[in-house]
């Protein structure tokens, strides 16, 4: 969302340097998938099941919004480089949510821009070469460019001639505005729209379904939709999640599925549990469905300092855990990240933030990786800027079987991660990455290979450390922070 939101009323180690003879051989071999989630801490705590890879390894994703919205035509994602994915492995990250535009791909109907999906798939180089796993978010704001903004496309915006006033000091209550709401109503009640839309993400996973970069799909960002006569904003919002957004996931599911069985796909609520409202959709009938809720708070939005008094990050959790709960899937919050981060108790924040992410997601993208102010992560010389750089944590991954736990405490520097290994059928390569700084790595029940060679032979800038265990074997890693922390 990034602006204003719902400012309208209501509205070392066991360090080995190099693995040898069968031993080596026995863990590096390739296995069978079998997956094995956590239990407790992070992933898979409380109910929650943790997001799995191909291998049935647990996976945690780090990581942050890659966009280009200024830059349409012959000139989109001009914005978005190499260096984007190179600096964020460099820091320690993994995912990135990577914006696409309707508009952009269908320029016209059923004509699909060729141009623009080979700048996708470049971008998805990228993030190969740096070990990125990407989730391609089909963005819109305030629906899309009918109304000045990006997503779907004006030939599929239909407003029944109702007002749209442009406000440009208050973006997001534009969402408000009769037309933008009676456009997402002819989006998900008009048939021909409904293929449209169905028929653009096929065209997608068509094209990227064996993209070795592609994790996953999110459908449609920050879903909104029209207001009701006598409704109140948590009212309507329930409503439309479940009447109208649950049967467009639905769709757009099995059109993904037609060209891609594998991908996960990412649904989101509307934007208003981000004040702590429960979410109202429905079962979505796919076996690999990711929640993805947003993580922002009004009055910081708007300017306002974090009040670790209010309690909103305890009411988010509470609120946001409650469907993954009930329909088993695994969450990882695709935006969060407040524009002001250098007010007084953002510090705070961060370190709230970052433990509550930590106690019942997947993983998440912060909103943005760019390289200046406001809302980016990093400033032009590419250091994090202020309060930034708490994000910034040794985690695992890719877990080769059982969380028992896995916590970082910031004060003392030390990462803790507790796991049984897989048994003979699942895989044996646990997966750590390390923020800039130095770092100690050490392995109870398993070895450690920390190779640092392999990255610079193939233009990688980072640290590759893996942890390799027997089947069933009880592990213990320690990551202990040795040196000050870098920027």
């Amino acid at each position: 969302m990034n602006n204003a939101h719902f400012l309208v009323p209501e509205v070392s180690l066991l360090r080995t340097t190099l693995l040898t003879g069968a031993l080596a051989a026995s863990l590096l071999a390739p296995t069978a998938a079998h997956a094995e989630t956590g239990t407790t801490g992070g992933a898979g705590a409380g109910g929650i099941p943790a997001l799995t890879d191909s291998r049935g390894r647990v996976l945690t994703l780090r990581g942050w919004n890659v966009e280009d919205k200024a830059n349409r035509g012959d000139a989109a994602l001009s914005a978005v480089t190499e260096r984007h994915f190179r600096d964020m492995r460099a820091k320690g990250f993994n995912f990135a949510r990577l914006l696409v535009f309707w508009d952009d791909l269908e320029p016209q109907p059923g004509r699909y821009s060729q141009a623009y999906l080979r700048k996708v798939e470049r971008i998805l180089d990228w993030a190969e070469k740096y070990d990125v796993k990407v989730l391609l978010d089909a963005h819109q704001d305030v629906f899309g460019p009918a109304f000045g903004h990006r997503g779907i496309p004006a030939w599929a915006t239909r407003t029944d001639g109702l007002p749209f006033t442009p406000r440009p000091d208050d973006w997001f209550s534009e969402y408000f505005e009769p037309a933008v709401q009676r456009a997402f109503t002819h989006l998900y009640e008009d048939e021909d729209l409904r293929r449209a839309q169905a028929r653009m993400w096929q065209v997608l996973a068509e094209r990227f379904d064996d993209h070795p970069a592609v994790l996953g799909y999110d459908p449609i960002n920050e879903p909104m939709g029209e207001i009701r006569e006598g409704e109140d904003l948590p009212t309507a919002a329930r409503r439309i999640e479940r009447e109208q957004l649950t049967p467009m996931y639905d769709r757009i599911a099995d059109a993904i599925r037609t060209a891609d069985r594998d991908a996960w796909i990412f649904v989101e609520p509307t934007p208003i549990v981000g004040e702590g409202v429960p979410t109202g959709l429905g079962q979505i009938d796919d076996p690999k469905i990711v929640y993805a809720p947003h993580f922002y708070n009004t009055g910081m939005e708007a300017g306002a300092d974090y009040d670790p008094a209010a309690g909103w990050i305890e009411s988010y959790e509470q609120a946001i855990t409650l469907y993954p709960k009930e329909h088993k899937v695994p969450v990882v919050v695709g935006e969060w990240g407040p524009l002001n981060n250098s007010l007084p108790n953002m510090n705070r924040f961060y370190r709230d933030a970052m433990a509550s992410l930590g106690r019942y997601t997947s993983g998440w993208a912060g909103y943005v990786w760019c390289y200046g102010g406001g809302y980016c992560a990093v400033d032009s010389a590419g250091a994090f800027r202020t309060n930034k750089e708490l994000t910034a944590e040794p985690y695992a991954e890719a877990v080769a079987g059982r969380v028992r736990t896995s916590a970082y405490e910031p004060a003392s520097g030390v990462y803790r991660l507790e796991y049984e290994a897989a048994g003979r059928r699942g895989s044996r390569v646990t997966e750590l990455a390390l923020p800039p700084g130095d770092w100690k790595v050490a392995a109870r029940g398993a070895l450690v290979l920390r190779d640092k060679g392999r990255g610079e032979r193939h233009g990688r800038t980072y640290e590759r450390v893996r942890v390799l265990a027997a089947p069933d074997a009880r592990v213990t890693v320690t990551v202990t922070r040795t040196g000050p922390a870098t920027r």
